[in-house]
């Protein structure tokens, strides 16, 4: 299993990842419907999401192995007034008791590892997740543009590459799945929606475009 590997936030030029995805808004009600309360923001980068839950009035739990990340964070939460627990943490072993959350959104999180880590990080989230809790994930998708073009990068096994284009996430890895992947690593989920591919393009250069696929999950 390969060792963690952390984005470095300290290069990040983009405002984006301060801004809450859109579908942060969809799951934020739906969430509230079913009153879940309970909310893990698993892998929370800057925090956009962590501060957009606790603003919505969740209990709010907030993980990430970048310290500069982390750190962002608890100031963001600081001058917002919201209360946040924040730590540093390896997604590989997550320091919560089992059945602890209603709800989870790892949002570009956990296909950063092999595929060996995925799995590991895998079951911890449903460890960690109640019964009839929901996930949120995405997944990148073995159509981009990347895995199709493999052979540019350092391979670690069969659905995992080294990626070095984007100083932020340089040699992190990233883990790909296509739909017998999702069937094969969620079958101890029920899917509360089926997987959607969205994809997304470099506009000054089309050629380089992502796939990600979009779950949300329920566990038995």
């Amino acid at each position: 299993m390969i060792k963690s590997k952390s984005w470095d936030w300290s290069k990040n030029k983009s405002n984006d990842w301060l801004v809450p995805s859109i579908e942060a808004c969809y799951l934020s009600e739906s969430w509230k419907s079913k009153s879940f309360n309970k909310f893990l923001d698993l892998g929370c980068g800057l925090g956009r999401h962590s501060i957009y839950f606790a603003k919505k009035g969740f209990e709010v739990n907030s993980l990430d192995l970048s310290e500069y990340g982390v750190n962002h964070l608890k100031r963001w939460a600081a001058e917002e007034q919201v209360d946040i627990a924040v730590d540093i943490c390896d997604m590989l072993k997550l320091p919560f008791k089992n059945d602890s959350f209603d709800c989870i959104m790892a949002y570009n999180v956990i296909y950063h590892s092999d595929t060996d880590g995925f799995i590991k990080s895998l079951d911890e989230i449903k460890r960690v997740l109640k019964s009839g809790g929901e996930l949120f994930i995405t997944l990148i998708s073995k159509d981009t543009w990347s895995y199709q073009r493999a052979d540019n990068y350092k391979r670690i096994d069969n659905n995992t590459l080294l990626r070095d284009e984007h100083d932020t996430e340089r040699d992190v890895p990233h883990f790909y799945v296509d739909i017998e992947d999702i069937k094969k690593y969620f079958i101890d989920f029920e899917f509360v929606s089926l997987p959607i591919e969205q994809t997304e393009y470099n506009m000054d250069n089309t050629e380089y475009f992502s796939k990600h696929f979009n779950l949300i999950v329920r566990k038995n």
